[in-house]
């Protein structure tokens, strides 16, 4: 087994968190606390733009580990539990980068939120997508199905278990691609260039519009974005972006 579950490393602008924890990155507490620390470092790191997550081997991530289920008689370990489990996908969403979910395998329950809190999807052929709790006597994940699906379909998913290919979702409109194995990192890696190339601090402010958009009537949430368009405006990235179209050449941004 890996010496620690998640690793995280970073190149050209671009951090790729990989779960590695066989034989399917079940996640425990251990790997949950490791995910939560590597979004931390990414949201504060300046050689950080976007980031990529996906899972070692055949595997995203095969849901919570049943073996590492709280103490029902341990007072206050089931709500440690639950705040560790609600932060480990708060940790991805509040990320002050984009977040690009290649799906190398199986999603299931708690890895399948793991995707929804990220903000691109692109998933290999090979990938399946399902919230398994109801199979052993356990419920949750409704909460990341409904950004997702519409309600016929989050709350068959929820009261069956049922299971959905990449294909289905392709066709559904929720991922962005489906691929072959060999392609999925290729095309998740060329998606991260072209989101770092772009000015970091818009970037900064367009996750954080992102975000709170989901959360405000539609009048609200476009005098919220204009307000960032006009904070934007007055930027040096702002000055130069406008300066090397004119100037017919590839900005350089330095992210103030």
């Amino acid at each position: 087994m890996s010496a620690a579950p998640v690793r995280l490393e970073v190149s050209d602008f671009i951090a790729v968190v990989t779960i590695d924890r066989p034989p399917v990155n079940a996640l425990n507490r251990e790997a949950r606390e490791a995910l939560v620390s590597a979004f931390d470092e990414i949201s504060e790191r300046e050689d950080v733009r976007v980031a990529i997550l996906t899972g070692e081997g055949r595997t995203f991530c095969a849901g919570a580990d049943l073996k590492d289920r709280p103490d029902a008689e341990r007072k206050g370990d089931f709500l440690s539990h639950n705040r560790i489990t609600r932060e480990t996908g708060n940790s991805i969403k509040e990320c002050s980068k984009p977040v690009i979910a290649a799906i190398n395998g199986p999603a299931l329950g708690a890895g399948f939120g793991l995707m929804a809190a990220c903000d691109i999807f692109i998933a290999s052929e090979n990938a399946t997508f399902g919230m398994p709790e109801i199979n052993v006597g356990l419920a949750g994940g409704i909460s990341m199905l409904r950004t997702l699906f519409g309600r016929s379909t989050t709350r068959r998913m929820f009261f069956t278990g049922m299971r959905l290919t990449a294909q289905d979702l392709l066709d559904r409109n929720i991922i962005e691609a489906c691929t072959s194995p060999d392609e999925l990192m290729p095309m998740a890696m060329e998606i991260a260039h072209e989101i770092a190339s772009k000015s970091p601090i818009a970037i900064a402010y367009a996750k954080q519009a992102a975000n709170m958009v989901d959360l405000m009537p539609q009048r609200d949430a476009y005098r919220f974005e204009q307000n960032f368009t006009m904070a934007l405006s007055k930027t040096e990235d702002a000055r130069e972006a406008r300066a090397a179209f004119i100037e017919k050449r590839k900005p350089v941004f330095k992210g103030r």
